[in-house]
């Protein structure tokens, strides 16, 4: 298991932000250094993938995505990246930084709930453009460790804009009253996961009524919210299976919330159609 936060910071490429760019031709450590990181991490930074020529493949929350021209693969804090074994492609940018360096930028951007459970973003041909300047612009500023960060600040917001807009591009805007709801649901579900809200106490914190609440998530996530939650419980189940974050099934039970490991052993099973097991033994035979 790597260590993938004190990688983050030993090799940040600013003295005073965490934050680090790879291009083709930029920022790769030495193999010796490179090699002793494994391939499947569990992120704790955001991590964003810019193809402008070729092709690679990631893995995400065990779904596999093919990454082409002008196509950017971001992934969140605490999912489980499966980095690929082959060349990425010819011309391409890494990004990566952490919360803190996210806190000190001067909006939030909706994108990064992924609202819509969307890895990948297409961009326009201009939009592409847009975005490789910036990353262009970014490389400058990080070759040099003691950058003003505001410059670096400045530019990773426009960034950010950049990509949000993309990712409601084919959607209504993040400032539409149901999809803020939305948002604020999922955000809720993602800091109370192991306490098991019911959904009368979701409804009453975001000041729905009920109805109202199963609509707005039914109709983004085509799921009831009591099915909503649920996936998302399994999903942290599977990522902290995947990455052996718990000695025992018990363990991992207790750890999400639930009181019974028996209930939650036949619940992975309802949501996976496999047991932990068999689900253990096919993350071995990858």
């Amino acid at each position: 298991m790597s260590n993938i936060e004190s990688f983050f910071h030993l090799f940040k490429q600013n003295y005073k932000l965490p934050i680090r760019l790879i291009s083709p031709t930029f920022g790769h450590l030495p193999s010796e250094i490179a090699d002793v990181y494994s391939l499947t991490q569990r992120k704790t930074y955001y991590f964003f993938f810019f193809m402008l020529d070729g092709i690679t493949h990631h893995g995400v929350d065990l779904q596999q995505f093919d990454i082409k021209n002008n196509e950017l693969l971001f992934i969140l804090p605490h999912q489980i990246h499966r980095l690929p074994s082959t060349k990425q492609g010819s011309d391409y940018y890494k990004l990566g930084f952490d919360d803190d360096c996210l806190s000190l930028l001067p909006k939030q951007y909706p994108f990064l709930i992924n609202p819509f459970n969307r890895q990948k973003i297409q961009f326009t041909s201009s939009a592409a453009t847009r975005l490789k300047s910036i990353f262009e612009t970014l490389l400058g500023l990080l070759s040099e460790m003691d950058t003003d960060p505001e410059l670096i600040l400045a530019h990773l917001n426009s960034l950010l804009t950049e990509i949000n807009a993309a990712y409601f591009s084919t959607d209504k805007n993040p400032a539409d009253e149901k999809l803020s709801q939305y948002i604020r649901f999922k955000l809720f579900v993602e800091n109370n996961l192991a306490d098991h809200p019911t959904i009368i106490d979701i409804a009453e914190k975001l000041a729905l009524n009920t109805n109202s609440l199963y609509n707005i998530v039914k109709h983004y996530s085509g799921l009831s919210p009591k099915e909503f939650i649920t996936n998302r419980l399994i999903l942290e189940a599977k990522r902290r299976l995947c990455y052996s974050e718990s000695s025992s099934i018990k363990e991992l039970a207790y750890e999400l919330g639930f009181n019974d490991p028996e209930y939650f052993s036949r619940l992975f099973k309802k949501v996976t159609g496999k047991t932990i097991t068999m689900f253990i033994q096919d993350l071995s035979g990858n």
